[in-house]
Parts: C-alpha cells; sequence; structure tokens
C-alpha cells in the first residue's frame, strides 16, 4: 500500500539527541570526520570520510552544491551616536532587484527580505552604520519599507557608489551559524562554515554535508574516473524551520532558488551512471529538475516545483530521461545557458526518487523535514542508522559526522 505522506504523523520521526553528540565546532582535518555507510541491502559499516572515494561505486556522477553562505545578519545600533537599541538584520533573500548577483553587485542600492531583531524598537525611519571597506569611509543605512508576517523588507542604501553590496556584507555582516549551535559566530566560522568549492554567494546556511570535502578527497575522486558536476541552491533559513504541525501534511516548504547548467541537465538526461549527491539541497535540486520537466511536459510550468506536485494523481510519471529532454528543451527554447528556478518540493517517505541514486548527508534534527527526505531514500529505516550513529558516538548536525547511503 502506497504511503500518503501528508498523513505521517511527524512524531514518528523523532529521537532523541544528546547536547553532548551536537558537534558545536568541525575536526581539525574535515576530511577526518566518521563516515556511516548504508547500502541497498541495509548492510551499515563506519569508515572516515577519506575513504570516501573508494566507497563510491565505480559508475558514480559526484554531484554538489557550489553555494556561498554570506554574512547575512547586519547588526545595527539605533541614534546618532550609535548607543541606543541593538536592531538585527537578517538578510534572507534579494527583492529588487530579485536577482542575486545583480543585487551583490549593486552600487548604489538594494532591498531584501529580511528578518528583523527587536523589531518593536524599529518603528520607522532609516538606522545607520559606519563601515571602513578598503581604507574608505562607507555609511550604510537601513529602512524598512514593507512588513509581510515575521519578514520585512528592508531597503539598503550607502554613500559610495565605489562599493557593492558584496562588499558591504562581507565587511559588516556575520556568518548565520545554525542556531542549535547555542554559540555566537566565531572567526573560525567564516572559513569552517564554507565549503572548499563554495563560489556563488546567496545562501543564509552552509550545504553541510560538502564541509567534509577537502582537495584531497576531491583529487582522489578525480583519479577514480568519477565525474563531478556542479549546481546551485541557495539554502534558505526555512531549512531549520521545525515542522511544527502534527501531520506532514499541515507544513509548509519554504522557496529556495536553483540554477542548474544547460550541459549539466542534458549529461544528466543520457547518463548511464549513478547520480550520488552532496547533501540535501543538491537532492533537492536535481529531484526538482525531473518534476520541472514534467511541468512543462504539462504545459504548467510556471517557475516553481509546488510542494505537494510530486504526489498528485494527475502528475504524467515521465521517464527520467523524457522529463529532462522536456526541460532542456524548455531551457534551450529561451536560449539561456542555465536553469534558473525556484522550488518548493518536499520529500518525504511515499516519495520516489527519480534522478539520485545516492546521497552523502550529514544526521539531522529531531521531526525535521531533512529527515523526512532522508527515511524516503532508505525505505523508512532510518532509525536503525541513527541507532548506530548514537550508540557509537557519532558527531550529529551541520560540524558533525557524516552519512554515504546508497541504493544498491
Amino acid at each position: 500500500m502506497a504511503i500518503d505522506p501528508h498523513s505521517l504523523h511527524i512524531a514518528d520521526f523523532n529521537y532523541t539527541l544528546p547536547d553532548e553528540l551536537i558537534a558545536k565546532h568541525p575536526l581539525a582535518e574535515r576530511d577526518r570526520c566518521r563516515l556511516l555507510v548504508r547500502r541497498g541491502d541495509g548492510e551499515i559499516e563506519e569508515h572516515e570520510f577519506l575513504e570516501l572515494p573508494g566507497l563510491l561505486p565505480s559508475d558514480a556522477m559526484l554531484v554538489y552544491n557550489n553555494t556561498r553562505v554570506i554574512n547575512a545578519r547586519l547588526r545595527f545600533r539605533k541614534g546618532d551616536n550609535g548607543n541606543g537599541a541593538l536592531i538585527e538584520v537578517f538578510c534572507l533573500e534579494p527583492a529588487s532587484p530579485s536577482d542575486y548577483a545583480i543585487s551583490f553587485a549593486s552600487t548604489s542600492g538594494c532591498s531584501w527580505i529580511c528578518f528583523v531583531g527587536n523589531s518593536k524598537r524599529w518603528k520607522d525611519g532609516a538606522i545607520r552604520r559606519r563601515l571602513n571597506i578598503g581604507g574608505q569611509e562607507v555609511v550604510l543605512s537601513a529602512t524598512r519599507v514593507a512588513r509581510d508576517g515575521n519578514a520585512s523588507e528592508v531597503r539598503f542604501d550607502w554613500d559610495n557608489p565605489d562599493v557593492t553590496f558584496s562588499q558591504i556584507i562581507e565587511s559588516a555582516g556575520e556568518i548565520p551559524i545554525p542556531p542549535y549551535l547555542n554559540r555566537g559566530t566565531e572567526e573560525s566560522d567564516s572559513t569552517d562554515y564554507q565549503t572548499v568549492y563554495s563560489r556563488i554567494e546567496g545562501s543564509v546556511a552552509a550545504p553541510t554535508a560538502g564541509l567534509h570535502f577537502t582537495p584531497a578527497v576531491l583529487d582522489a575522486v578525480d583519479r577514480r574516473g568519477i565525474p563531478r558536476r556542479e549546481l546551485t541552491l541557495h539554502v534558505g533559513a526555512g531549512t531549520f524551520q521545525p515542522v511544527k504541525s502534527d501531520t506532514v501534511g499541515e507544513h509548509g516548504m519554504h522557496s529556495e532558488f536553483i540554477s542548474v547548467p544547460r550541459d549539466l541537465i542534458a549529461e544528466l538526461a543520457d547518463t548511464e551512471r549513478r547520480v550520488v549527491a552532496v547533501g540535501t539541497t543538491s537532492v533537492r535540486t536535481l529531484e526538482s529538475l525531473y518534476h520541472a520537466g514534467c511541468l512543462v511536459y504539462e504545459g504548467k510550468w510556471q517557475g516553481e516545483v509546488p510542494q505537494w506536485y510530486p504526489y498528485e494523481s494527475s502528475h504524467p510519471r515521465l521517464g527520467r530521461r523524457e522529463a529532462l529532454k522536456a526541460l532542456l528543451d524548455y531551457v534551450d527554447g529561451t536560449d539561456a545557458s542555465r536553469f534558473i528556478a525556484s522550488t518548493r518540493i518536499i520529500i518525504a517517505p511515499g516519495y520516489t526518487y527519480r534522478v539520485v541514486a545516492g546521497m552523502v548527508t550529514n544526521f539531522h534534527q529531531p521531526q525535521s523535514t531533512l529527515l523526512l527526505l532522508v527515511s524516503a531514500f532508505v525505505d523508512g529505516h532510518w532509525r536503525e542508522m541513527y541507532d548506530f550513529a548514537l550508540a557509537r558516538g557519532f558527531r550529529f548536525l551541520s560540524y558533525g559526522d557524516a552519512s554515504l547511503l546508497l541504493t544498491e
């Protein structure tokens, strides 16, 4: 009998996570973390992450997310003398211009959708902060122009046209480490909380499965003849949003920006290789490509993959090749070199994977959508893996240990 993910009770995805197993910092050597390996027959083994290249199937293709975490947390003090109430502005996604690259390159002003801390103390008007960027003094001002629920649109302006918004947040902002670490941002996080292959600015959280990779591990993957490919999903703050409803069907997924090279879509449509995704962000992006192709095929594509589309009875259930070919034709019709879209899909038990045949991922929070995604991949046997890891003292969450999950 098919599983209806709407009716799943989130309480069934709970487990006890001792605080001492939450890794507050990464290991000094990224690739020396522990690696749980689970194959399709349910066999579980323990390895070190630096062994990963030799554990990947010889016919694998490794796909990872090249997003880069921005210094999204900006702090201001009210008042001209800078000793008033502390206002924290957490940048989520660009509003105007809405394109990430254009917004970061802005030299006069831009607006972002933000969370505002101590919001009641910021009634109206601009708040300002003086910065020194490359020896130049810059005055940054922020004005709240609109509110929508617990988020606000904030307009940023500065008085030096030689300075970009990217430089502004690099100078003034802080890396937004996950709230469950229960500590402040430290200087080391600027390096530790970035993958070695991060290059496209836009995330407010790291694709943490990629934090274990080192140049040495990547070189070893290359020596095995396993191709490496990149895509982009900018991770939003919603990745930390717990499922607060009793059932999964009542939970609303956040939207995230994806960008995939046209040539990768073409390769995925034709490849016989097993696609191994690094991290849940890469998983969501790759699976979203399939469903975007189905929406194109149906003539229903509107720029975003809806949360529940994969489970609709009217879904055409195309083969992977057919769906990706439809998406490729769409991209070629726009003369674009990349497919840019948004996705809200929720991957939970009852989901059928269409593109991904393996994944590298960390150990996730109880009752989280990320744990639902893992459960869907291992046919509901997530608890055996987590019991194995807990009993052996694996380190959990963003700076913790990793797992390699394979269908065969």
